[in-house]
Formats: C-alpha cells, structure tokens, sequence
C-alpha cells in the first residue's frame, strides 16, 4: 500500500507543514476556519523522512480525542472531523514557540534534555540538574522546555531551545498570555500521563502548540498527546528495561529516530533508506497507542485517501 503523501483540493491559501497541509475555508456563524489534511509523511531531525500507512490517521483521530478529553481545561481550535484525516478548525495565529513538557530525562536529538546532559551540560532550558542522572529516569517534576524555529541550514530549520523566562523577554509572547501558556501546559500533561496511566503506558514528555482566536484569547492548536508529538512507553516493561540499561518499549517514533542514527544520520543530507521492517514497526506502534488510549479498535479508511476525503467533504461548507 502506497502512503498517502500528499493532496490536491481546490482550495484557497494553502499551507504546507512536515505532516499536514491545510486550507482556508469560507467563514461560518462569524468564525475563520482552516481545513487541515493530516498526511501519512513522517518527520524526524526537523526533515521529512517517509511515509508511514495509517500513520495520518492515526495522528487525526488520536489528536481529537485529546482535544475533546481536555477542553475543560484550555478551549481548543476542534470544530468537526469529517474525515478519519482531515480536521475542520478555528482560524488561529500561532504563537512562535513550541511548548514541550519533560516529565522523564530522556532522547536523542540535540534539543533533548538526555543528550545535552550527556553532553556535559547541568543548566538546561533554564534549570539546574545535578550530576548522576541515568537516561529515561523521572524527573521530580515536569518540566517547560519552550523552543522556537531559528537558523536555516539550507533545507531545515532547528528548534532552537529558550528558558521559560526567555519567550516573555524576548517579545516572542506577551507576559501574561504566556503565563497562561504555562500553566495550562502543566495541566495538559498532568491529564495526559492519568490517561495514558489508565492505559497502561508512560507520558514520559510531550509538545504542545498553542494559538490566538480572533478575540485575543488562548487556543489549543495543531496536535496534542499524538505519538508524533509525545514519547510514550509501556509501563509493565518500564522498570526491567530500566534495570537491564535497555531502552523503554515505546509507542511513538522513536523506533525511527535511533535506526536513522545507528546509520548515522542526524539530520543533514539526503536520509538512508531504512528497513522495510522499521515502517512496518512504525504503523503497528501507533495503532497499538490509538487503540490503548481510547480504548477503540482502530477502523482503517479506505486507500487512495485523496478520493475518500472528497467525499468525505461533500457535506461541509467549502
């Protein structure tokens, strides 16, 4: 099965991201809203790396779901899902940092806590770690790590890591709203690892995007608790792997990132090609997330996507 790559609707202002294009939509009830397509292309070291099956749906309907088990605690930008991979959303203006939450020590990137620990580094992300920490361990309590995109290489842009101090001093958000940032990411996540507990796994750390509604006020945007945005791991394995100096049994893609670097790649260059079985691996894994988190059989939508979303879109106001 071919992985649903891309997409053509005849749509207005489109806006391509590492997974999802999206479109504007006609206003509806006095709203701005998008469309968003959620592909199949997974992303690793900020590049675009393949195209794992099921993969664009999983990320969708997870997502949603979130969304609907968190609205109590910020408004999000959710108004339908009409398609296992498309999200119909209130128009929102991003704010420029990305939000990620560390519950564990652990990763592999060079904006990971674990690497740059490992590196040598004590004052992280504007907080003070002690010397003897192990890799995948828990941290005493989560942890805001804020990042926003810098320096072209050519063909990426980076995360660049801040301290939570440094957004506000840096006019990157307002004071106040992004003390309302903060603390509704801590709620999240808080949710987030009793749901995923529940489950029977780890929320050992997570990314958030937050936006502006036309009124000013805070909106939940993008994805949330996905397993392209968070590491989760199985709990019943968690202390013996630990034990063994092994890798936790996880749920997400970071099966992915460690083939791409026992190849030796970091993100510059063209990626290798990895084995079959690594994408195989990849859309077991995620389903098995879907399925744990909302207690749901997964239900795949038919292949070719791009038909089946037109559809799918018949009934909702372009």
């Amino acid at each position: 099965m071919e992985p649903f790559l891309d997409i053509d609707l005849p749509l207005a202002d489109r806006r391509d991201g590492k997974v999802r294009v999206s479109y504007a939509l006609p206003p509806a009830d006095g709203e701005d809203r998008r469309l968003f397509v959620t592909t199949d292309r997974l992303s690793a070291f900020d590049r675009v790396i393949a195209g794992v099956p099921y993969k664009g749906q999983v990320l969708n309907q997870l997502a949603a779901w979130w969304f609907s088990h968190t609205a109590d605690i910020v408004p999000n930008h959710v108004l339908s899902v009409p398609d296992p991979n498309v999200l119909v959303a209130r128009a929102a203006t991003p704010l420029p940092v990305e939000v990620i939450v560390r519950g564990y020590i652990t990763g592999v990137t060079s904006t990971s806590l674990w690497q740059q620990y490992a590196d040598g580094a004590r004052e992280i992300y504007g907080h003070r770690f002690p010397d003897g920490l192990l890799k995948n361990t828990v941290l005493p309590n989560a942890l805001v790590t804020p990042t926003t995109k810098g320096g072209a290489d050519g063909a990426a842009v980076h995360d660049v890591p801040l301290t939570v101090a440094e957004v506000a001093q840096r006019g990157l958000v307002p004071h106040r709203l992004w003390g309302e940032v903060v603390e509704a990411a801590l709620m999240l996540v808080r949710r987030g690892q009793e749901k995923a507990a529940e489950a029977g796994l780890i929320l050992a750390d997570t990314k958030y995007e937050f936006g502006t509604a036309a009124d000013g006020s805070l909106l939940l945007i993008d994805e949330m608790h996905t397993p392209d945005s968070s590491r989760y791991w199985v709990t019943d394995s968690y202390e013996a792997r630990l034990a063994a100096g092994e890798e936790p049994e996880s749920l997400d893609k970071e099966v992915v990132r460690r083939a791409l670097l026992a190849a030796g790649y970091r993100g510059d260059g063209e990626p290798p090609t990895l084995d079959p079985d690594v994408w195989t691996e990849t859309t077991r894994r995620y389903v098995h997330a879907y399925e744990r988190l909302t207690g749901s059989t997964f239900e795949p939508g038919a292949y070719p996507v791009q038909p089946r979303i037109m559809e799918n879109l018949r009934d909702v106001s372009l």
